[in-house]
């Protein structure tokens, strides 16, 4: 598939989920399935479709968060407190509105006393227990991996042309395979016949586990954590780093193979310490190193590139640690999203970032469209902070992170 970014878009998981309100409306809480109705505090089935629809018909193509390993949390009660207002119990893994049940948990086969993942060395327990609490579904059983198909395949009616999974290293790659096996080609209404849905997996692989990024390349690309975490040192100049070390940027440095890896600066996880990436991960909060990181993730030919693009948090800081780091989107009295604004100089209002509007950084994706396929050539540095190269004989960059 020839990469053109500006006609892409990556949504949050659009299926039901619980609603959390101790902290209130966390932005995780889109992380906690209910069902797979679509209807969350972004919108119903109706005005997703819409979306889909009007993106579409413009050229461009949605891809779903999809959040299948897992239901909510085990401390997530009973009841109709879900965007919907489905009726689940936590406590007896009942989830009518699938429906699943207990059957459908991997309770019985997780082998630590708590349930939990207790020891990330111990690839069974990574895979078969529960990640931070939530309910992991049993996705060996065919009838789990039918649902799942089943939820995805009607998104795919609905016309989006792929998928993120998320959690997938909480999940076995052949698990994973057999329910993409199961998925539609895409709608033709906007694709042509046979066309595949594009699968990039989440796998936090930053070495050291025994689960690696490498046993999910026959499902579709990976999520290169390892990519954001290094460059951000880089930019920053954290221990000793320097611009003129990215000569060998991409597999010289450790990351998987350029047409496996799904890169970015940072996600909405590790831009606010979760995740991974730690410290050195840049975010719109460091506005000036943040594009240049951006700039060089677009000029740079390794990997499927994928930009940020945000909403503002109040942020407090405890002993180096944002307590706010929970908080959700902008959002209107009853729960629902803020609309995003746009002001007159084509930024966003309301208080979303549109790092992808900014000027550098939409420059920058024009870069990468005009250079699309041509070679990493002509690598000058300073032997410091000061780089250049070219893409064949489209384009070239020059990059001075150096204080003068």
């Amino acid at each position: 598939m020839p990469e053109k970014l500006q006609a892409r878009k990556e949504v949050s998981p659009p299926n039901e989920n619980i609603v959390i309100t101790d902290p209130n409306r966390p932005w995780w809480e889109r992380y906690q399935p209910i069902s797979y109705k679509l209807c969350t505090r972004s919108g119903n089935e109706d005005e997703f479709r819409e979306m889909v629809t009007r993106c579409n018909n413009v050229g461009v193509r949605i891809y779903v968060d999809a959040v299948v390993n897992h239901m909510c949390g085990s401390g997530g009660g009973s009841g109709t407190h879900s965007t919907c207002g489905s009726y689940f119990n936590a406590g007896t893994r009942d989830f009518p509105a699938v429906p699943y049940s207990g059957w459908d948990f991997n309770d019985g086969k997780c082998q630590t006393g708590s349930g939990e993942i207790e020891n990330y060395g111990d690839m069974y327990q990574v895979r078969d227990c529960r990640l931070s609490g939530l309910l992991d579904l049993a996705l060996e059983k065919d009838y789990v991996r039918s649902e799942v198909a089943e939820y995805m395949n009607h998104l795919i009616d609905i016309g989006v042309a792929g998928f993120r999974i998320d959690a997938a290293k909480h999940m076995w790659p052949g698990d994973i395979k057999a329910f993409l096996d199961k998925l539609k080609d895409l709608n033709t209404q906007w694709f042509s016949a046979g066309t595949r849905p594009f699968i990039y997996q989440e796998v936090i692989d930053l070495g050291g586990e025994p689960i690696t990024g490498s046993d999910y390349f026959g499902n579709g690309r990976v999520t290169e954590f390892k990519y954001g975490a290094k460059l951000g040192t880089v930019i920053r100049k954290w221990n000793g780093e320097k611009m003129a070390y990215l000569k060998n940027w991409g597999e010289g440095w450790g990351f998987v193979p350029s047409d496996r890896a799904l890169v970015f600066v940072d996600n909405h996880d590790n831009q606010r310490g979760h995740g991974a990436g730690g410290a050195s991960i840049l975010t719109f909060w460091d506005a000036r190193l943040y594009k240049m990181a951006v700039g060089f993730m677009l000029a740079h030919p390794y990997g499927f590139t994928r930009v940020m693009s945000s909403f503002r948090w109040p942020r407090y800081f405890v002993d180096g640690q944002d307590v706010n780091d929970w908080v959700g989107p902008p959002s209107n009295s009853d729960g629902s999203t803020k609309s995003v604004t746009i002001n007159a100089d084509t930024t966003c209002g309301n208080d979303w970032v549109c790092e992808h509007r900014w000027r550098q950084i939409r420059n920058m994706v024009v870069f990468r469209n005009v250079v699309d396929g041509q070679a990493f050539s002509n690598w000058w540095d300073n032997g410091s902070n000061q780089v250049a190269f070219g893409r064949g004989n489209k384009g070239f960059i020059v990059f001075n992170n150096d204080d003068w």
